[in-house]
């Protein structure tokens, strides 16, 4: 595909602006891939544009765990539940029946360990708190949308001011996880489903941004304007149009041309 013009923006002397004639936006990636080691780069068609809605995977992603495996760990059960969750992640099985297959793992653990976990074990990517805080200001509406458990979903989404949280219950009992899950589940359809909603209530020329790291979060990718894969399994990688391969999410306000004196650092 031909170069039609090369570009370093006067407000950030990291970033590379290219354009190309044509709309293979795979074999754009992919001469991106041969050309330069594993880097932040996003390819859209027109002019980027600050988007309305952002919607994000939460598990390594807007934080650096998986909450599922890190919670495993206080019932002794970590290699074998972190083993499902990577073949889940990998799309390599289903993901409810993975996610239900490790809950009831967790059968009578004590509900206290929730908190635990989440005071020991789980922090914010780098850069997340940041993106969200800047994208907020701008005036993006933003939705935290995971598979794993509003137990831990609702508090990081406070922390790190999302608007509003979707995700899986899990079922307690006694002050003990019942091994069960709670109401409908959020899986990769429904995290699609999610944008798509948020998306209709604004008008038609929208711009939406998601990331996500999973096979799980695929269809939620594609849907998006802007879809980043995060440090990403190999599939979810490939399905996106947006990367970061670095563990900063502020690339992604570099990407899409936020000026630095705009950002809300965190």
């Amino acid at each position: 595909m031909p170069l039609a013009a090369a570009a370093l923006p006067a407000d950030d002397d990291n970033v590379l602006e290219l354009q190309f004639d044509g709309d293979d936006v795979p074999a754009v990636l992919a001469a991106i891939d041969t050309a330069f080691p594993p880097s932040a780069m996003l390819v859209a068609h027109g002019a980027i544009q600050v988007p309305r809605l952002f919607v994000s995977d939460m598990d390594s992603t807007m934080i650096g765990q998986e909450c599922i495996d890190e919670l495993a760990d206080y019932a002794g059960l970590k290699p074998q539940i972190a083993a499902i969750t990577e073949r889940a992640m990998q799309g390599e099985l289903d993901f409810e029946a993975a996610l239900r297959e490790r809950v009831a793992l967790l059968a009578g653990l004590a509900e206290s360990a929730i908190g635990d976990c989440l005071r020991e074990r789980i922090a914010p990517t780098p850069g997340a708190a940041t993106l969200v805080a800047t994208l907020s200001a701008l005036g993006t509406r933003t939705v935290l949308v995971t598979g794993g458990f509003h137990h831990f979903a609702d508090p990081v989404g406070a922390l790190l001011g999302f608007h509003r949280v979707v995700g899986n219950r899990l079922g307690v009992e006694g002050g003990k996880l019942t091994g069960g899950l709670v109401g409908p589940i959020t899986d990769s359809a429904v995290k699609a489903a999610v944008l798509r909603e948020e998306l209709a209530g604004m008008d038609e020329d929208a711009h939406s941004l998601a990331t996500g790291d999973g096979a799980n979060d695929i269809p939620m990718i594609e849907a998006a304007t802007y879809g980043f894969a995060y440090r990403a399994k190999p599939k979810a990688r490939a399905a996106a149009n947006g990367r970061v391969d670095s563990d900063d999410l502020t690339a992604v306000l570099r990407l899409l041309g936020i000026p630095r004196d705009q950002w809300q650092v965190v």
